[in-house]
């Protein structure tokens, strides 16, 4: 288990990820990722990660039993013309998207192909390739220890591109191998209030970290973050990507391994061979990841985990598609009951 500020294992040599690549070969990797896997799998001209309906009224048509629902009524129409009538509703075709990108050092960790911050990146340009479209503007916040970053909210491939290049490569800050602590930064609930501040129109946000931050040592406080996460809840819809490495999951009996804290650079060894230890280890981590679901959860957010050892693009294919036929089983079960 680790929290940030708390020691974590050191990475393993893994094999060749994004980091390895250099410039646009690693963003034209990432690209080709995206569209291939994603644009292979996800069909339908309205792609989306949190389908909904419309919001924007446009008329009112008769009603037909069997295949609208009830609660789309339109009752001034219908006492009117004393024939049922259904509110109509268009699509919202210009969707504003802001992206919150956790950029601290707990997010450089990973024993995996690729690290938690190069994951965090697929993510983003999953968003942005999903939330795309005529209109459709993309805007990011990062936050690191430096403070917050923003990027405005721009449509189109080169604002996308842009983005991803900038996530990519960013310098990477002090703490893995005994060099300085990074400065503390803004804290995530920081994060969210900004972002708030600035998502005045209703949307989509995503948020991408993996929530350790501000997590506290008992299980039944909340986090300093869900108070935040909960307000921006109320007025958009809010998608929550968690990112974990395996190693922040369970130990491998390796020998003795030295644990790095990654915020502070402090050192610790540990001798993995005590089984005892490792199960422990296993039980504290398996409490926390349950801790923050359960967070995000009273928060009304939808909840998408990743890890950096698993096929990421299927894991967000597979989410989508379960986000699809749960907005349609409403449907379904209204038309089934007025059969």
């Amino acid at each position: 288990m680790r929290r940030r500020g708390a020691p974590a294992p050191a990475p393993e040599p893994t094999a060749p990820g994004l980091a390895d690549l250099t410039g646009d070969r690693r963003l034209r990797r990432l690209e080709l990722t995206v569209t291939r896997r994603l644009d292979g799998l996800l069909h339908g001209r309205y792609r989306g990660l949190l389908p909904g309906p419309g919001s924007e009224t446009a008329g009112s048509r008769e009603y037909r039993p069997g295949e609208d629902e009830v609660r789309r009524m339109d009752w001034a129409v219908t006492a009117r013309t004393t024939v049922p009538h259904v509110r109509e509703v268009d699509a919202d075709r210009e969707l504003t998207t802001w992206l919150l990108v956790d950029a601290s050092p707990s997010m450089e960790y990973g024993t995996a192909e690729l690290d938690k911050r190069e994951l965090a990146v697929a993510a983003v340009a999953a968003v942005g390739f999903l939330t795309g479209g005529m209109g459709n503007r993309l805007g990011v916040q990062v936050l690191g220890p430096a403070g917050l970053r923003r990027y405005p909210p721009r449509s189109g491939r080169t604002h996308l591109l842009g983005l991803l290049r900038a996530l990519l490569t960013a310098p990477r800050v002090g703490g893995h191998d005994g060099d300085d602590p990074a400065p503390a930064g803004p804290g995530l609930a920081d994060g969210l209030a900004a972002v708030h501040r600035v998502a005045l129109r209703r949307g989509l946000v995503v948020v991408v970290s993996d929530f350790l931050d501000g997590l506290p040592d008992d299980p039944r406080q909340a986090p300093s973050w869900e108070a935040s996460l909960r307000r921006l809840a109320v007025r958009h819809q809010v998608l929550a990507v968690e990112v974990t490495d395996p190693r922040e999951l369970e130990l491998p009996d390796v020998g003795l391994v030295t644990l790095v804290d990654p915020e502070t650079g402090r050192r610790r060894e540990v001798w993995t061979g005590d089984r005892a230890l490792r199960e422990r280890y296993a039980a504290a981590a398996t409490a926390q990841r349950e801790q923050v679901r359960q967070a995000l959860r009273r928060s009304g957010t939808t909840h998408l985990p990743l890890r950096t050892d698993r096929d990421w693009a299927a894991d967000i294919v597979r989410h989508v598609h379960t986000q699809r036929r749960l907005a349609a089983a409403p449907a379904r079960a209204a038309r089934g009951g007025a059969a």
